[in-house]
């Protein structure tokens, strides 16, 4: 028998989805991803990328804070309350031109789907080195509205790699709190950035563009806690001159890597309309439908604006209503 509702994802689009959907009866079955290595480097693990994040400061119903894994427990939990079940697996493969759909997933199992969400994010594309990825999280981020405010970076030299709109808003946010931004890019000028943009960032009075240059590696230290924890902590990177060879260190509490999102959608294979960069195309950009009839999308992987916890659970709800009702439309409740 077909499920009423399956959703693919693990973030806050996903939970959100399935709350609302739970409550509306619709049993729903949540595919929240495997625990594989692949899944770890591309931050697509169960629980989705906020269950790597340390702490998030503006979701709002908690004014002094909450860790990005406790956030997305409480969300699981909520939504285990009313009845959704969920699957450990990631869902490798889709049939989308027949109903009800069909879903293999990663264990080989096959299960059919009247509607579908897709929340399956979007991964943050980083540079790749070793070092970056050791400091993740403890200096090294990718999004400097959810993290730029924290006091580690306040007062602070921070590192903004990127050359294009994504690098200038992110430099121009941070501006706010850092004491210095060095702008990183790998040519001298702001290519792939909107002229206005570009203009904006290179005129701030804290902005120090390092042209030609990449970085090498994220440097740091280790800390020991009171508790006996050892903490990595990012002090700084170390720069190459693209042009010169030549090679220099820049001390800096933090890095935010700005080269763009990769929204998590191979497994559907063209099946969805997408656009330019990957992002699921919404049939009305007011609701979550998408090309598909019975299918929706929620969060990061239909949103390449604002990436943001807060918006991914809005659209999470907007999903579960939208495919209730269109459940409903065809005589199911």
């Amino acid at each position: 028998m077909a499920e009423k509702l399956v959703i693919i994802g693990s973030g806050p689009a996903a939970w959100t989805a399935a709350i609302y959907a739970a409550r509306a009866c619709l049993t729903p079955l949540v595919y929240e991803g495997a625990l594989t290595e692949e899944n770890r480097l591309r931050g697509t693990l169960p629980l989705g990328q906020l269950n790597l994040t340390t702490d998030v400061e503006n979701f709002p119903g908690f004014p002094l804070g909450i860790t990005g894994p406790e956030l997305m427990v409480k969300m699981k939990e909520q939504a285990e309350k009313y009845d959704t079940r969920s699957v450990m697996e990631d869902i490798v493969d889709v049939d989308l031109s027949r109903r009800p759909f069909i879903l293999k997933d990663s264990a080989g199992e096959t299960v059919e789907a009247q509607t579908l969400i897709v929340a399956t994010g979007a991964s943050a594309n980083y540079l790749g080195l070793e070092s970056e990825s050791h400091y993740k999280n403890h200096g090294v981020s990718a999004c400097a509205v959810c993290e730029g405010a924290l006091p580690r970076f306040r007062n602070q030299p921070l590192i903004v790699v990127g050359g294009g709109d994504s690098a200038s808003e992110e430099g121009n946010y941070l501006s706010k709190y850092a004491s210095t931004i060095y702008l990183v890019h790998r040519r001298d000028t702001l290519n792939r950035a909107s002229p206005i943009m570009a203009k904006r960032l290179l005129e701030n009075p804290k902005v120090k563009p390092v042209w030609n240059s990449a970085v090498e590696e994220v440097l740091g230290e280790t800390i020991s806690t009171p508790f006996g924890d050892n903490i990595p902590t990012m002090t700084g990177v170390r720069v190459k001159n693209v042009k010169t060879g030549e090679s220099s260190t820049i001390a800096a509490s933090g890095m935010f890597v700005a080269i763009g999102h990769t929204p998590n959608t191979g497994f559907l294979k063209g099946q969805l309309e997408t656009d330019s960069k990957g992002f699921i195309v919404l049939k009305d950009p007011f609701r979550t439908t998408t090309s598909v009839e019975g299918v929706f999308a929620a969060g990061d992987v239909a949103d390449s604006v604002y990436k943001q916890a807060i918006t991914a659970a809005g659209m999470g709800c907007k999903a579960a209503l939208d495919a209730e009702r269109w459940l409903a439309a065809q005589g199911v409740h």
